[in-house]
Formats: structure tokens, C-alpha cells, sequence
């Protein structure tokens, strides 16, 4: 019998799977964040030991055992992350062959139906990666957010909403239910101490607030409305950008959506889904519905030199605890 493992390395927690040849799940693990750029590459390798063990201890199987092992990081994002990377994750003493991702690959190795299209993940932050059919070729963003003028997580839909009410405040923009609900939510006296707040740091506004404006959204504010729709319009380009790297316009394929902020729904999918259309017309666009770490999984099994089937993909999902 053969044995896989696979890692979801993320900024809020580090999750290991371990799996049989026949995609049935036998341990798994779970710690906190792993993301370099959080706790460093000694907390990020402190996450994948206490991960792991838990996970081989339930296994009941010894680290020599494992065939392939398959890894997405939070923070992988540029080559020079590798050494660093494998010396953490050297510390578990795996003799075999593996696999290191950027952990936006993983929605989209769970999500498709055969492990290759293109992954759009908002959640705090935005990311967009791809994969060919033959998965040869890597498709990408910078996933830096604002930084490198990619949008839009719940960060950066909050943060347009804040300059949205101040615009409304100076009478620059039209007058919205924002305004009201930021303020409710900071307990401000009014909107001009929220404004004061906010921008000498004594009120911190934040991606948690973006479930306010899709409430506000919902409700009929037009300014609400207007800044989802944006939001969408953004992720859709983000996508269109990996769309024409890899030379998916004419082809039939996946989106997967990867993050809480997919939950809002069609307010912001449908203006998501036109603007890929402009180019790919036979995208089509899914939500993930698995845990990420099953793509670890099954990556850590073509590492491994086995080519997982779709019997395999859901005996996996099924498994999972």
C-alpha cells in the first residue's frame, strides 16, 4: 500500500492530510498558521512538524511510508521562496518526492473536475493562478492587492469603502447607507469622527466589515451596489490576465471561486462571470465545496508518480472527516 501527503500551509492555519492509494483518508493534522510572512520560516516550520505528527500518529504509519507528498504555501509567491521553503519543510524528514505551490493552486486542483482551469480566490486578499490541461504552464497574478493594483478582497472592498463615505462626506460622491453602517459598527459619535478615527488610527476598519456592505447591497444602496459590482469587474480581470497567458479564450474550462467573500453571492458573481465572458465565453464558473488540502493530496499523489482518478478525488471528499 501506498501513502500520500498533503499540506494546506495558510495565514490562519496549517492543515496535513494523509491518504491511501485509494484516496481514503487515514490522519490528519492541524495547527496554526504557517505563512512565512506571518511567523517566519521557524513558525512555519514549528506548524508543519506539529501538523504532521498529528497526522502520521493517527495514520499509525511511519514518515518513511509516504510515497509523494504534495504542498500549497500562503506566501509562496516568487522563486527565491524555494530554499528557504524546503529547508522548513525538511524538518519532517520526508524521504520522498514533492511538490511546492502557491496555495491558490490547491482551490483549483480540489475544484476541477480534472485538476487544471483557473482559480480566482478573495478572501482578506485576492489571488488568480491557472494551470494547462497538461499542467506544463502556470498561469498568475502578483497577489500583492493594492500594492501591484489588483483587487479585490474584502481589504480592498473596504478600503474603496471608506473612500466612498469620505467622498459622500466632502459631497465629491452621492450620499450612502455606508456611511451609517461604519459608523454603527466603530460606535462614532458621528460620521465626522469616524472619518477623525479612521484616519489617525483610532478606529480600525478593516476586511471584516465587507459582510456590512453586502448587507447595505442587498438593502438597495446604490453605492453599495456599485462598489460590489466593481469588486466583481476586478476579480474578472484578474482572471482575463491568466486567461490570456495561458490561451484558455477558446476553450472550455473552470473558474473555481476560492474565499469568504464568494459567499455574497450573485451581486458579486454575475458582474464576475460578464466581464470573463468578453473573452472566454466557455468559462464557467464553480464554487469550491472541498477543503483545499484534498488539492495538496492529490498533487502530493502526482508527485508520487500516480496520477489520481476521479473515484480517487471523491473516496477522498467522502473520507474526510
Amino acid at each position: 500500500m501506498k501513502y500520500f501527503l498533503g499540506a494546506d500551509v495558510g495565514s490562519s492555519k496549517t492543515q496535513i492530510l494523509i491518504a491511501d492509494e485509494a484516496g481514503h483518508t487515514i490522519g490528519q493534522g492541524l495547527a496554526g498558521p504557517g505563512n512565512h510572512q506571518v511567523v517566519g520560516y521557524e513558525g512555519m516550520s514549528s506548524a508543519l512538524e506539529e501538523a504532521a505528527s498529528q497526522a502520521l500518529q493517527e495514520a499509525r504509519i511511519p514518515v518513511d511510508e509516504i510515497t509523494g507528498a504534495g504542498f500549497g504555501i500562503s506566501g509562496y509567491d516568487w522563486p527565491s521562496d524555494k530554499p528557504e521553503m524546503l529547508k522548513a519543510i525538511a524538518k519532517l524528514n520526508l524521504q520522498a518526492p514533492l511538490e511546492l505551490h502557491n496555495d491558490a493552486v490547491l482551490g483549483l486542483v480540489a475544484g476541477t473536475k480534472d485538476g487544471w482551469g483557473v482559480t480566482v480566490v478573495s478572501g482578506t486578499g485576492c489571488n488568480c493562478w491557472g494551470w494547462d490541461r497538461d499542467r506544463e504552464h502556470i498561469g498568475r497574478v502578483t497577489g500583492f492587492g493594492v500594492m501591484t493594483g489588483e483587487a479585490a478582497g474584502s481589504s480592498e472592498l473596504v478600503f474603496r469603502a471608506m473612500q466612498l463615505v469620505s467622498q459622500a462626506w466632502t459631497k465629491r460622491g452621492p450620499e450612502t447607507a455606508l456611511s451609517r453602517a461604519f459608523v454603527d459598527h466603530t460606535e462614532a459619535n458621528d460620521i465626522v469622527d469616524l472619518l477623525e478615527g479612521y484616519t489617525m488610527g483610532r478606529y480600525q476598519i478593516d476586511g471584516s466589515l465587507a459582510p456590512r456592505i453586502f448587507e447595505e447591497a442587498e438593502a438597495g444602496d446604490q453605492v453599495a451596489r456599485q462598489l460590489i459590482n466593481w469588486a466583481g469587474n476586478e476579480l474578472g480581470e484578474l482572471a482575463k490576465a491568466v486567461i490570456r497567458q495561458l490561451k484558455f479564450k477558446s476553450l472550455e474550462f473552470e473558474v473555481v471561486l476560492v474565499g469568504s467573500m464568494f459567499e455574497g453571492g450573485q451581486l458579486l458573481i454575475d458582474p464576475m462571470q460578464t466581464t470573463i465572458e468578453q473573452i472566454a465565453p466557455g468559462a464557467r464558473l464553480v464554487k469550491l465545496t472541498v477543503p483545499p488540502v484534498v488539492g495538496a493530496l492529490l498533487i502530493g499523489m502526482r508527485a508520487g508518480g500516480m496520477e489520481p482518478t476521479p473515484e480517487i478525488r471523491e473516496n477522498l471528499v467522502n473520507s474526510l472527516s
